[in-house]
């Protein structure tokens, strides 16, 4: 990110560092966030080290954002890993995720949410 354009929405991610919250009562869905400020480095430009999980009721996580690894751009062999950490999790896969700023990471993350549990049949 550039570091002349501040990310408003940063400290907000950063406020929720440590909360875990149900998200269906009934089926025992939750979320997990963490979320710390560390210094830019190159594979974490942003200065932000962040997980963003959905777990299901047997506490599996279902999908997940993230910046603790490199992902892989497609399977095989021949799927190049980025340099970047920042990837999405969807049960066994990553794939890199373009982080753009926080607040976008969220929105991102909340839309999944919701899209899993309307799969699931927890939400309409």
């Amino acid at each position: 990110m550039d570091k002349a354009k501040k990310d408003h929405s940063l400290d907000t991610l950063l406020e929720f560092d440590g909360v875990v919250m149900f998200v269906s009562d009934k089926h025992s869905y939750w979320v997990k966030f963490r979320a710390k400020r560390i210094p830019p480095t190159a594979d974490k430009p942003h200065g932000i080290d962040y997980s963003l999980t959905l777990h299901g009721p047997d506490g599996e996580r279902i999908i997940g954002y993230d910046n603790a690894h490199p992902a892989r751009a497609s399977k095989g062999p021949g799927g190049k890993r980025t340099k970047l950490r920042d990837h999405r999790h969807r049960y066994h896969t990553a794939r890199p995720y373009k982080f753009v700023d926080a607040g976008t990471l969220m929105d991102d993350f909340w839309r999944d949410v919701k899209k899993i549990l309307k799969e699931k049949g927890v939400a309409k």
